[in-house]
């Protein structure tokens, strides 16, 4: 407040969650009181170490939790429902609404996720359904007035046992509450979601290749696989409606670009169940080399940091089908790079062969991305978190509970200087070793 922004009000700590969610409880009821829209409550750890114990996920922290209620609903008719084709092959039911304003838009779709959803919820085409928009963002059904259905109660919605897009049988996942078309590439669907997901930023980033593009090149038969993006000529893209010299040119001169994205962009690209980016990265860190990567064996890839079995089977799965491996030596023989993009990061050193660093305060002679490549350069790993198994901290100025838990666990410090030495040696014998 002394620096003139405004705090969040009504902020308090308690001894226990089950008085914060009390607190939580009565503040929905003052909600009126505030001058600005709320939809919903934080509830955070207030203590640095527990919050550096506890760690983060790849888009969040564990030590905060949002406390959420609904709000911003309507109710309205379902018109029909509709089945879609995911890029792994997933059948997804939507919901066509009767359009229904909220939250300042209109609402005319909503996802109903899997089968075993629209069994719980009960939804049937024709039923009044009370729709939330969560954050005020995604639309979703909450739930059925099934006291306003009429005498004659509208029919049960029958999953379709066969694709949509191509006729193939549906199978549903072991275990699982997914239903998929296993047709791939032979799918028009799968293979339009698949091509889109390639082409996109996170994964092989072709600019200009939008969805009006892929749904032509698809429909015209030029592109059956990913492989047949690297093959497309000019005069067959001067085909396409709206599609000029200088459209057609600058299109193949972003495919020709993709070529250089790197194992982890690639490995993201192709669509393997389970594998983002998040995961793409760890498995192209780990391994270097899509070569590396498809001789390991499922009980090998699970024991990789944040990967598990059932990663590491799906990955595993993939590898060893002949599809990926029909899709992975033709992109190979197109000159796709396949190993861990190395743009300026390549191996100086082995000093921190098996060992963790973690990095905390302000740096002076180094970026933060700088000094984690280094680390990785001289074949150390890097975390988040101070821990029993980290080897090293490295504390710039200002390091806050990092250093003092390292100091607990008495856990090595370095400041930039002594991690710059490091490097400069051949070994780390006369560093203070690791626990």
């Amino acid at each position: 407040a002394g620096y003139g922004l405004p705090p969040t009000p009504l902020v308090e700590a308690f001894p226990s969650i089950d008085a914060a969610a009390l607190h939580c409880e009565v503040l929905i009821n003052r909600l009126h009181e505030l001058d600005f829209e709320v939809d919903g409550l934080v509830i955070k750890l207030n203590q640095f170490v527990l919050r550096d114990e506890l760690g983060a996920r790849s888009k969040s922290p564990r030590w905060l939790i949002a406390y959420k209620w609904e709000k911003y609903e309507a109710v309205t008719r379902v018109e029909s429902i509709e089945v879609q084709v995911g890029k792994t092959g997933a059948i997804t039911p939507v919901a066509n609404l009767d359009p229904v304003e909220l939250a300042g838009t209109t609402v005319s779709r909503a996802s109903l996720h899997n089968a075993d959803e629209i069994s719980r919820k009960d939804v049937r085409v024709g039923d009044q359904v009370v729709v939330e928009k969560a954050g005020k963002i995604i639309p979703r059904i909450v739930r059925v007035e099934k006291h306003l259905r009429g005498a004659v109660e509208p029919a049960i919605f029958q999953f379709p046992p066969q694709c949509p897009a191509c006729g193939t049988a549906l199978v549903k996942d072991e275990g699982g509450v997914y239903i998929r078309c296993p047709n791939q590439f032979a799918c028009p669907a799968q293979l339009k979601e698949k091509i889109r997901y390639f082409a996109s930023r996170d994964a092989m980033d072709i600019e200009g290749m939008g969805e009006k593009i892929v749904d032509q090149l698809v429909a015209s038969g030029l592109v059956k696989n990913f492989g047949d993006l690297y093959r497309i000529e000019i005069d067959q893209l001067l085909k396409f409606e709206r599609m000029g010299m200088k459209s057609a040119e600058k299109l193949l001169a972003a495919i020709e670009a993709s070529k250089q994205r790197g194992m982890a962009r690639l490995l993201n690209a192709l669509s393997i169940r389970h594998v983002g980016i998040t995961v793409a990265n760890i498995l192209a860190r780990h391994y270097e080399s899509m070569d590396r990567l498809q001789q390991a064996g499922q009980e090998e890839l699970s024991k990789v940091d944040e990967v598990g079995t059932i990663i590491a089977e799906s990955v595993c799965s993939f590898m060893n089908s002949s599809d990926g491996k029909e899709t992975l030596d033709d992109l190979r023989s197109l000159g796709l790079k396949c190993d861990i993009n190395r743009i300026g990061a390549e191996r100086l050193g082995e000093q921190l062969s098996g060992m963790t660093l973690v990095v905390t305060g302000v740096l002076s002679k180094f970026s933060r991305d700088e000094i984690e490549r280094l680390i990785q350069q001289h074949g150390g790993k890097t975390s988040s978190s101070v821990s029993k198994n980290t080897s090293y901290l490295i504390a710039g100025e200002k390091a806050g509970s990092k250093l003092t838990k390292a100091q607990y666990l008495k856990i090595p410090v370095l400041t930039e200087l002594d991690f710059e030495a490091m490097l400069n040696r051949a070994t780390v014998e006369n560093f203070p070793l690791p626990n």
